[in-house]
């Protein structure tokens, strides 16, 4: 029996999510474990998660997932590098496989370039880009080129994450084996493609009252039908409150804010009218819109430069079946998940607690009260 895990955010869970369960079913027997780690409230993009965390955890346990754990927040907003290292970290304690979307499909091809980022020339390469004023992805690219590897693979957003998910697999030296299957259709379409929708196609029909349902498994038509829905959009007003009462030194801690970044956003809280146009004053050639994106989410949450850097000490448990329960019950008797269930406070819930307790100012209807974080923890080994 295999356990596959899934790096994942299901904002939200989709058709195509369900069609990658049954592949690995397919290809690694029907008893495989299915193990998910799921961004909690806030997804890698910088934004709030569409559906509260426990309906789309829930959501996926009803489609066919074994279990589901909650990416900590500093790893779901951290970048592709952090993401996948912090998700890869966890899983390689008890998965046998990583499975993950990919245009390319070819485990080999997303190995060898995860190695030539990680080779000792490639640094060199990279800083001679980034010193011409490349943004980090267009020099990292250009650096692959000087070298003769296969920069294709960066042009893609799908194979992009999945050489980071091989980048961390190969660094860690974990006994994880990547298992890529084709991601078919697009991952930014703005328009719904029945066969193979995008998350981001789903949640613009959702935000426009459209019908949505179509896209989202059956079994989980009940768990969203009337779920609350977040935006960015609806907590503007909590967000600007925050970065307007912000002082020199809480932009300084910010994550992402290096080389003099922080002092620009707060030039511009302190210039410009919305969140928009903060962005727009902010943003250059050398940053990406979604750094700036993560870096102000960061400042919203409380979460520092500091606290992005320390590893993450535990997950939550957002779902389980029968054979999820197996599963973290062999790895708590292994010791790779000790103290599972425990309930002693630890400073990491300090910050849990503040982001769940924020997520609620993101619903469109109505302001909800703070969260309440389910305390069902397993460690990983220190």
């Amino acid at each position: 029996m295999k356990t596959v895990g899934i790096i994942c955010e299901y904002n939200p869970f989709h058709i195509g999510h369900q069609k990658q369960f049954r592949m690995i079913r397919r290809l690694c027997g029907d008893d495989a474990v299915i193990v998910c780690l799921m961004s909690g409230n806030y997804v890698q993009r910088g934004m709030p998660a569409i559906f509260d965390k426990s309906l789309r955890a829930k959501a996926a346990i009803d489609c066919g997932a074994d279990l589901v754990l909650e990416l900590p927040v500093t790893y779901a907003l951290s970048s592709a590098e952090g993401f996948a290292g912090g998700g890869v970290r966890i899983l390689s304690g008890f998965c046998d496989n990583l499975c993950f979307g990919s245009e390319t499909g070819s485990a080999d091809r997303l190995l060898e370039t995860a190695q030539a980022l990680l080779s000792e020339p490639f640094s060199a390469f990279l800083r001679q880009e980034l010193d011409s004023g490349k943004s980090f992805p267009a020099a990292r690219q250009a650096a692959l080129v000087k070298m003769g590897s296969d920069a294709a693979l960066l042009e893609k957003p799908n194979d992009i994450l999945a050489v980071e998910y091989c980048k961390a697999i190969l660094s860690q030296k974990s006994p994880i084996s990547p298992l890529p299957i084709v991601r078919e259709g697009s991952y930014h379409d703005t328009l719904p493609d029945q066969e193979n929708p995008s998350a981001t196609a789903v949640r613009s029909l959702i935000m426009s009252a459209q019908d949505w349902k179509s896209c989202i498994p059956t079994e989980a038509h009940a768990t969203f039908e009337d779920a609350a829905v977040h935006t960015l959009e609806a907590g503007e007003r909590a967000i600007l409150s925050r970065l307007r009462t912000m002082s020199d030194t809480d932009f300084e801690a910010l994550p992402y804010g290096s080389e003099g970044l922080w002092r620009k956003l707060m030039h511009a809280v302190h210039t410009e009218a919305t969140l928009e146009q903060i962005l727009t004053a902010t943003k250059s050639k050398r940053y990406t819109r979604t750094r700036l994106d993560r870096m102000v989410m960061c400042a919203y949450l409380g979460i520092t430069a500091a606290q992005m850097r320390e590893p993450a000490p535990y997950a939550r448990v957002l779902g389980f079946s029968q054979r999820g329960i197996a599963a973290l019950k062999a790895a708590r008797e292994t010791g790779l998940f000790p103290h599972t269930g425990e309930k002693v406070d630890h400073p990491y819930q300090a910050l849990e607690r503040r982001c769940d307790d924020l997520y609620g100012l993101f619903a469109t209807d109505e302001v909800f009260p703070a969260g309440i974080t389910e305390d069902r923890r397993i460690y990983f080994p220190k």
